[in-house]
């Protein structure tokens, strides 16, 4: 009970979160009943399935497997940190940028018994390239899901509006990614006696994977955690007691902070104004407010108001880089790295990116437009 118990204890942003969901259920007048709706239930699902899936690989020892095999692949921190961003970044244009970081960051975890690598960067740097991967494509993100079904292009015309900013994202974090790390050897650390990995374990784990995902596309996200939870209690209980549940829950009380924030009066009186403002105003505005509330609840915000268009749709994933909550892919990612320091190191890569992400993306628009 302890092992399960303590994630929620020594968890600050959970606690803050917290205290910002009591201070605003002070200023706004909302119904309890009406609390649960605030919650997106099929994130929450899917957020628990891929937490026990990734787990199970990880249980397996794949992952120490593969990290040994990359160690001994690449001979410079530069081209082996290039390959990871370019991985993560690849996975999210059709896994989604969460599910591409289930994968990436944890294998990324495991080069650290191998090696020098700066892997707390390497996972920043992640965490940017799925959000700049994912804004490619309708799935690579919720916004992208939203912003399609709402809008009249097709699957293959989304791409190619998104195309050009993704070009300029993903060069623009290829060429910070060769700056940030060395082009020195990679120190590897005595290799020790390779262990074998549970291939019942890993091919149970990406079997479920593949029927999780398929329920999940018929509408049957219970059912597919449901058997998840049944074949892992079965199989590997204790596993389930290790996972980081409190994650969870920071993101069920993300969920109604953002609903309690979007019902302050004030905030209330001044949306309605934004069909009067210019191009430049809802472009900023979208990226800004992503920064405060995250990208996925500013698109269902503002599709109130304005239409699903090129500009909006550029302009929410834009504001997946910056502070911590523009994108819950950057939550995801800073959470599985277990580091404390990780959370303001973010920061200085994140920062300068969405500042250049503003000012090229703007530019960008412009000379398209």
């Amino acid at each position: 009970m302890r092992t399960l118990l303590l994630p929620f204890l020594q968890d600050r942003f959970l606690h803050l979160l917290l205290l910002i969901a009591v201070l605003l259920a002070c200023l706004v007048p909302f119904s309890w009943r009406a609390l649960p709706a605030a919650v997106d239930g099929q994130t929450i699902i899917t957020l628990a399935g891929l937490l026990i899936l990734t787990k199970g690989i990880e249980a397996s020892g794949y992952f120490d497997w593969l990290g040994r095999r990359l160690i001994q692949r690449f001979q410079h921190e530069r081209g082996l940190a290039l390959f990871m961003v370019a991985a993560s970044a690849l996975l999210s244009t059709f896994l989604t940028n969460d599910v591409a970081l289930f994968i990436t960051v944890p294998l990324t975890l495991t080069l650290r018994k191998y090696s020098t690598l700066p892997v707390s960067r390497l996972i920043i740097f992640e965490a940017l390239a799925v959000n700049a991967g994912s804004l490619l494509t309708p799935m690579g993100n919720p916004q992208n899901i939203l912003l399609w079904r709402h809008g009249d292009a097709g699957f293959i015309d989304f791409i190619t509006q998104m195309l050009p900013l993704a070009a300029l994202m993903m060069a623009s974090l290829l060429l910070l990614t060769a700056c940030s790390f060395r082009a020195r050897p990679l120190q590897r650390h005595p290799a020790g006696e390779a262990l074998g990995w549970q291939r019942p374990l890993l091919f149970t784990s990406v079997l479920l994977y593949g029927v999780f995902f398929l329920l999940l596309e018929h509408g049957l996200a219970p059912w597919g955690l449901a058997l998840v939870l049944l074949v892992f209690l079965l199989r590997a209980p204790r596993l389930l007691l290790s996972l980081d549940w409190s994650l969870l829950l920071v993101f069920v009380v993300m969920f109604i902070d953002v609903w309690l924030l979007m019902r302050l009066p004030l905030l209330q009186q001044w949306l309605p104004q934004v069909q009067q403002m210019g191009e430049g105003q809802q472009f900023l505005l979208a990226a800004g407010l992503s920064q405060l509330i995250s990208n996925v609840p500013t698109t269902i915000l503002l599709l109130n108001m304005l239409p699903a268009s090129t500009l909006l749709a550029w302009a929410v994933n834009i504001g997946g880089f910056g502070l911590l909550p523009g994108s819950l892919a950057n939550l995801i990612a800073l959470r599985m790295a277990r580091d404390r320091a990780i959370w303001w190191q973010f920061h200085l890569f994140s920062l300068p990116m969405l500042a250049w992400a503003l000012l090229s993306g703007w530019l960008l628009w412009r000379l398209l437009s």
